[in-house]
């Protein structure tokens, strides 16, 4: 197992130059992407709004933790509550782990209990590759300018224990709550844990 240890730090290296680099305090690019809803959603069309881009996975322990919790969905009714636009965005390509078809990711809204705005399906992985996320969940919040203010963790425990989730610090509901109230973000930028994104190849 030593032996591959070298090889497949090359192999993550090399994957992620095909990623592009999104940049706090830097304009998001737009998007365009289907929902399991069937509608066509842009990103720039809720420009003037916050948003939050969360990497979905419903067969990820670390996406289970926050919501067979209750956690993820309560953050986001809350947020949802004070106008800010949360996709939920799977990016498994087909044959792969946490892969939906429209109809299934749309029957699972359901079985989740979600109050995002809508689950976006990007089973060719152009929306998670443009922005260079890397596990479930990766999150992004955006401000009414199009800037990205947050990336990075949802918080500060990388477990998949439920237990962890009330002495954890969330880093995306800090980052929403200083932004909306018109204060700088203390905590930009951390590193995503979860499982990895089970892009094509």
């Amino acid at each position: 197992m030593r032996r591959l240890l070298p090889i497949l730090g090359l192999s993550m290296m090399t994957a992620s130059l095909a990623f592009a680099v999104v940049k706090v305090g830097k304009s998001v690019p737009d998007f365009v992407g289907q929902g399991s809803d069937g509608k066509i959603y842009r990103l720039s069309d809720y420009k003037g709004k916050f948003v939050v881009l969360q990497w979905y996975n419903r067969d990820c322990p670390f996406i289970r933790k926050h919501y067979d919790s209750g956690n993820m969905q309560k953050l986001q009714a809350t947020y949802g509550q004070k106008g800010v636009v949360w996709f939920e965005i799977i990016s498994s390509a087909p044959g792969t782990q946490g892969y939906l078809t429209a109809e299934a990711a749309q029957a699972n809204r359901g079985t989740s209990g979600t109050k995002s705005f809508a689950t976006l399906l990007d089973p060719d992985g152009k929306i998670g590759r443009l922005y260079g996320a890397k596990t479930t969940p990766h999150m992004f919040v955006i401000d009414p300018k199009g800037t990205l203010i947050y990336q990075g963790a949802i918080d500060d425990h990388n477990s998949t224990d439920v237990e962890d989730i009330p002495n954890s610090k969330n880093y995306v509901s800090a980052a929403l709550d200083e932004a909306l109230a018109g204060k700088p973000v203390t905590v930009a930028s951390t590193r995503p844990y979860g499982c990895s994104v089970k892009y094509r190849n």
